[in-house]
């Protein structure tokens, strides 16, 4: 197995300081809208996911998906906390499979936020998440710069653009990221 980020550690990428840097409604805010279908890779203990929950509403749907289910029980117990549980949705995923076979052609939208790098088989992760979008539907994704080095995030893009993404224009800089928006080709 790749090295996964300790379930622990979730407390660190949690912590409210790091929206001083990295603040998710600033970095979301462009692409997600009230009543979408969205989902959120390694989404851990909900630093990323429980903005998405809010930005959905109640007509939306987040689906959270990780490998460690410590990390979904502690999100789980942060979203009913924040009074987004209703909308959430947990799946716990496997080395090779995202287990999102069953949201094909649903979502509107997906984050893959410095989690990529622990996922084996990453062309199989982006034929999964091509076939779980509609058509037209984006995927922000972002790896930590200080951890992944720009050539091997290249690579990464270039098997998203394989497997039927296109770059979706422009992106905001985010703080220590390589990022990218890629749509998924109609």
């Amino acid at each position: 197995m790749t090295h996964v980020c300790p379930w622990w550690a979730g407390f660190f990428l949690a912590n409210p300081i790091r929206k001083i840097k990295q603040d998710p409604d600033k970095i979301l805010a462009p692409y997600i809208r009230e009543g979408m279908v969205v989902a959120d890779v390694g989404s851990g203990m909900g630093f990323f996911s429980i903005p998405m929950a809010r930005m959905t509403g109640p007509l939306g749907r987040v689906v959270c998906i990780d490998i460690q289910e410590k990390m979904l029980g502690f999100l789980k117990r942060r979203a009913r906390k924040a009074g987004v549980s209703a909308v959430m949705e947990y799946r716990l995923s496997k080395e090779d499979s995202l287990g999102i076979d069953d949201c094909a052609g649903t979502l509107d939208f997906l984050l893959l936020f410095a989690v990529l790098h622990e996922i084996p088989g990453r062309e199989a992760l982006f034929a999964q998440v091509n076939r779980a979008l509609k058509p037209g539907g984006r995927v922000l994704f972002a790896e930590p710069a200080g951890h992944v080095r720009r050539n091997d995030f290249d690579a990464s893009v270039a098997l998203a653009l394989r497997s039927g993404f296109t770059v979706a224009g422009n992106l905001q800089a985010i703080w220590r990221s390589h990022s990218i928006l890629l749509e998924k080709k109609n």
